[in-house]
């Protein structure tokens, strides 16, 4: 990698945090879906708000709540120090989380601090991830392997981003044949290979594509939060994608509907759910429409990106408290004790018009 290619993935990396934080880069049209259901509420709930149970296992260890720090980012200071705020506060409440694109850690291993963070979560699982297109552009299951290393990450994720890809400058656009790479990365890497989409969502179809080739979670990851189509919008000079990209402001899966035609394929994946999640509301809805796990990515980060390191890492203690609380007392409102009952209920109805 040139110092000028670099110098360029920098760049890029602080464009995206800047634009996420400073621009209107939500979806545009479309929701999560989420809106569409509601819990039917439980007057005799028949148990302790102090009993109810957050705990639960995902990829064998066991975590305080059935919460997700999404991908974001990685690759520059501002990144590493941004994942390390957040990799303390969920080692502390017990969440897994998952690291921006590697990539650039593979071309430059200068930049692999920025996502070291085991250090900082010694106990929860950490996700390595890498785009599935990169398979098309001379990456192959070393890599794959080296960015596990790198992060001393208990599973690898590989992202899906077709869309993004066409709208970024310098975006790699060849997805041919990736299923059959992904299963050789699935078969050779040595821990648990997942996928998630960036935005777009997954349908039912696809998971099933990806499980058979013997993909072990699947991150339905959908539209309703934010759309890398805009945001990419605020990078380009080129004005023709710059126009084209208001007319994909409301492309996508919604997130509920990805979980719901995900599961509905595959009864016994490991599903999470991430695209647009704003509370812990949001997260039972997609627990109990079959989700194992919920996803918080944007939402957390201008806490996460604040300068003053230890305002920041407070700052992340509260809003991770307070989307556990909002869980669970959604759970008590329907007389979930725990996890598991919680994605049973069938007080989780659809809103009425």
């Amino acid at each position: 990698m040139t110092v000028e290619q670099q110098a360029a993935t920098a760049k890029r990396k602080g464009e995206h945090i800047r634009i996420c934080l400073q621009e209107q880069v939500n979806s545009v049209g479309i929701e999560t879906g989420f809106e569409r259901y509601r819990f039917k509420h439980n007057a005799l709930p028949e148990l302790s708000f102090h009993e109810v149970k957050l705990s639960t296992e995902w990829l064998g260890k066991r975590l305080g709540a059935p919460l997700l720090v999404s991908s974001m980012t990685g690759g520059t200071d501002e990144a590493g120090a941004i994942n390390r705020r957040l990799a303390i506060v969920a080692e502390e409440r017990g969440w897994a989380i998952g690291l921006g694109s590697m990539r650039a850690a593979i071309e430059n291993e200068e930049l692999a601090a920025s996502f070291s963070i085991r250090k900082d979560a010694p106990t929860v699982p950490v996700i390595a991830n890498i785009g599935a297109v990169q398979l098309n552009y001379g990456f192959g299951v070393d890599a794959c392997r080296r960015a596990v290393e790198i992060a001393e990450a208990d599973a690898l994720v590989l992202h899906l981003n077709s869309m993004q890809e066409v709208f970024q400058p310098e975006g790699d656009t060849d997805f041919r044949s990736l299923l059959s790479a992904i299963e050789q990365v699935c078969k050779s890497i040595g821990v648990p290979v997942g996928v998630k989409e960036v935005g777009w969502g997954i349908d039912g179809d696809t998971a099933a594509a990806l499980d058979r080739v013997g993909v072990a979670f699947i991150d339905a990851a959908g539209a309703g939060g934010t759309s890398w189509s805009q945001v990419e919008k605020y990078r380009s000079n080129d004005s023709l994608r710059r126009q084209a990209a208001e007319a994909f402001a409301d492309w996508g899966i919604p997130t509920a509907e990805s979980i719901v035609e995900i599961r509905k394929q595959l009864p016994a994946a490991s599903v999470i759910a991430s695209g647009g999640l704003r509370n812990g509301v949001d997260a039972a809805k997609a627990i109990a429409l079959g989700a194992n796990l919920a996803g918080f990515g944007r939402v957390l980060l201008p806490q996460a990106a604040n300068g003053n390191s230890e305002v920041s890492i407070e700052q992340l203690k509260l809003q991770f408290e307070r989307i556990e609380f909002e869980l669970r007392t959604a759970m008590f409102g329907i007389g979930a004790g725990t996890i598991s009952e919680l994605r049973q209920t069938k007080r989780l109805i659809p809103r009425l018009e």
